[in-house]
């Protein structure tokens, strides 16, 4: 997909008539082409297989072979698209096995069908120019940045698990921006993001609170260090995007030594 051509998606939906709304839904929308739509598991695969898609809109509810099954088989699928997965139930563990298994973004029914725009926009990348070298590399650094969280229990539900990504690969690849977070950082995110300065500040400290009341304190050590400390109280926004580009900067650096 070139920064003007249109957004290559594909539905994978048993509801006949939910397919058929979407699909209605996306006609007059012209950064979006639905290729195909598949009503059961082995199609949705065949579909991935036989379609150069962009991104694929995936019930984990499907005949013949659910969505997690679909996600892991198209896991080392070379033409493999982005995934947003979609179910009734907002099951924590059942987001977190969608995510372990590749999936971009979460979302539950029901759902406002303007916001499922905007995330197929966001995870699609539509309309923003990726630098020259925008390859593995950065697939793999969303990738590792994406672990991190999912292991710190931050899960993509939330508004703050994107921004929060964003800002660590953002002081990765520009380590001056830590320095100006205010000035420099929550602007960017919440341009990137059609939002606001304020919503990406409290998004991210949502989003940690999240992770120290729901995390085990010995693996955000683990992950973090003693930037976490019970009696210190829970990290900042600047420390905790700090700590996690430090640790990832200082794993890549080992690796090439290696």
């Amino acid at each position: 997909m070139s920064d003007e051509g249109r957004i290559k998606i594909g539905l994978a939906e048993d509801n006949v008539d939910f397919c058929r709304v979407l699909q209605e839904f996306f006609k007059p929308i012209n950064e979006i082409q639905v290729v195909g739509a598949a009503h059961d598991g082995l199609s949705a695969l065949k579909m991935v297989e036989q379609n150069l898609l962009d991104v694929l809109l995936l019930d984990i509810i499907l005949p013949k072979m659910d969505g997690l099954a679909v996600l892991e088989k198209i896991t080392n699928i070379s033409n493999r698209p982005r995934v947003i997965v979609f179910s009734a139930f907002g099951n924590e563990e059942m987001t977190k096995r969608a995510v372990d298994l590749g999936a971009d973004y979460f979302i539950v029914k029901p759902f406002n069908l303007e916001i499922l725009v905007r995330r197929i926009k966001e995870v699609s990348g539509w309309g923003k120019k990726k630098p020259v070298g925008y390859t593995r590399n950065d697939v793999e650094l969303e990738k590792e940045v994406s672990e991190i969280l999912q292991k710190l229990h931050i899960l993509p539900h939330l508004n703050g698990y994107a921004y929060l990504r964003a800002a660590i690969i953002l002081c990765i690849k520009e380590p001056a921006m830590i320095n100006a977070v205010t000035k420099n950082l929550y602007p960017r995110i919440a341009e990137q993001f059609n939002t606001t300065r304020q919503c990406v500040e409290r998004a991210m400290r949502f989003a940690i609170e999240t992770a120290w009341n729901r995390g085990k304190v010995e693996n955000l050590h683990q992950l973090m260090g003693y930037a976490v400390d019970e009696k210190k109280g829970k990290p900042t926004n600047i420390s905790f995007v700090a700590k996690i580009a430090d640790r990832i900067q200082l794993e890549r650096k080992m690796r090439f030594k290696n």
